[in-house]
Formats: structure tokens, sequence, C-alpha cells
């Protein structure tokens, strides 16, 4: 069993019904917005069977295991931990027009879920991740996703080289975010079965990630500024496919100092 904080997550987990919650802890004397949350919640609650018990402050900080309120905003559950899913499931159950997301050593627990949630906004498949030198399921990744954990599912692959080879011969087409890509992220079209491979903090792609890539895209920054979060530069590659499937017109034309996202 894992904590898990926080209304986005505790609801989310409830909705998805992909691991039990056993049993939700809300503040005593919850006052405005948080009154009627602490409502929904119950109600939400009751409909699966899952137990609710109001306690003080006090007694809620113990629960979160220390976590400051602003954290936790008054609701604590324990749930099941959250299982990996099977890459060959996910990848047997993608259509024709599906988006994942490979990180290639993203080590940040924060970074990890920032990337879920995006991975979530844009209607994401599934994101992988490596079975090393990565942040793993957890209280934290949950938390930062608030709640998209339990809509995207995240799976462990071993390694990341073979892993887009075994794409590529399923179909997609392989766009990795690096430094020194001479196309900016707006200079492509993006087909409609897409993985798009982030770096992790500090050292963006490593080379044998990049040179397994179909195609490597940069993202222009103004001069003096180094990176993007990571979870940032995904998103803004990201909803650039979103653009272009929606028909938006054709790439447009990109300029300045290539980076990729680098730094969390």
């Amino acid at each position: 069993m894992e904590l898990l904080l926080g209304f986005n997550a505790v609801e989310a987990a409830l909705e998805a019904e992909r691991r039990t919650v056993e049993r939700v802890w809300v503040e005593r004397g919850a006052g405005g917005r948080d009154r009627a949350r602490v409502a929904r919640l119950k109600t939400l609650a009751s409909k699966h069977a899952v137990p609710v018990e109001e306690v003080d402050r006090a007694r809620l900080a113990q629960l979160a295991a220390g976590q400051p309120r602003s954290a936790h905003r008054g609701v604590v559950a324990t749930v099941a931990t959250m299982p990996y899913a099977d890459p060959d499931q996910i990848l047997d159950a993608c259509g024709s027009d599906a988006i994942v997301l490979v990180l290639d050593e993203v080590e940040d627990p924060r970074n990890l879920g920032a990337l879920v949630r995006t991975a979530a906004a844009v209607g994401a498949a599934a994101v992988f991740i490596p079975e090393r030198r990565s942040a793993g399921m957890s209280s934290a990744v949950a938390r930062a996703a608030a709640g998209a954990v339990e809509r995207v599912p995240l799976s462990r692959i071993g390694n990341i080289s073979m892993f887009l080879r075994m794409l590529k011969d399923r179909g997609f087409w392989t766009v990795g975010l690096d430094a020194a890509a001479d196309r900016a992220w707006d200079q492509t079209s993006y087909p409609r079965r897409l993985a798009l491979v982030v770096g992790g903090e500090g050292h963006g792609l490593r080379r044998l990630v990049r040179e397994s890539c179909d195609e490597l895209v940069s993202i222009p920054l103004s001069r003096g500024v180094e990176s993007l979060n990571v979870s940032v530069a995904a998103g803004v590659c990201l909803y650039e496919v979103l653009r272009q499937r929606r028909g938006a017109g054709a790439p447009g034309t990109g300029g300045g100092r290539g980076q990729s996202a680098e730094e969390g």
C-alpha cells in the first residue's frame, strides 16, 4: 500500500478503479471550496464502498507522513501500489493515431509526474520509462501528476534503443527532442502513429538513444536560457502534434538557437 495525497489524486483513483483505495481521511471542519470538494469525495467514496473518516489537522499531518498541508490539502488516502502496465499489451491496444511518450532516464519524481500529467492532457496512450536510472511510481509522482497516473498507463522497459526499434516495427515514427537538432519542433510534419522521446535532467538524450530515433527536433530558446523543464518541452512538442492533427496548417518556421529539455 502507499499514500495518496490531495483531492485530485484521490478522486482520480476512485473514479478510475485501476487499483484499490483502502481508506480515505479528510480534515474535519473544512470550509469554503474545500467543503464542497469533501462532500463530493464522500459521495464518490461511498459509491465504491470506501470508508471516509474525518480527523483533526494534527492527525491528518501524521497520516500524511509529515508532508505539509499544501501537499495534501486536507485529504489523505491509502491505496494499492499502482502496477506497471505490460508494454506489449499497451502497444497491441494502440490505434493508428496513437501517441506514446518514451523517457530516457528522467530521475526526478516531480518531473515524471508532470510528464504523465502532460501525456494525459494530450490523450497519449502510455508513458514508457527504463527500468534503471529512472524515477518510478511513487506517491511523489502521483502527487505531481494530479491524478493522471490513474488515466495514463506507466510501463517499464529495458533497453531504450531496442524498444525504439520495436516501436518502429509496429509502425511508430520516433521523434527525439535534442539540443543539437537542426530542425525546430514546428518545422516537421508529425505522423499519426508517434513516439516522442525526451531525455533526462542535465544530459538530455543519450547518444545511442539519439541515434535510434527516426528524427530529432529542437526547441529554440532566447539567448541566455539554457533549457526548458522536461515536461514543458514535451508539452510544447505534443501540442504542436495536436495542432497539426486538427488541421491548423503546415508546420511553421522556427528560428533561433536550438535547445532541448535538459533540466528539471
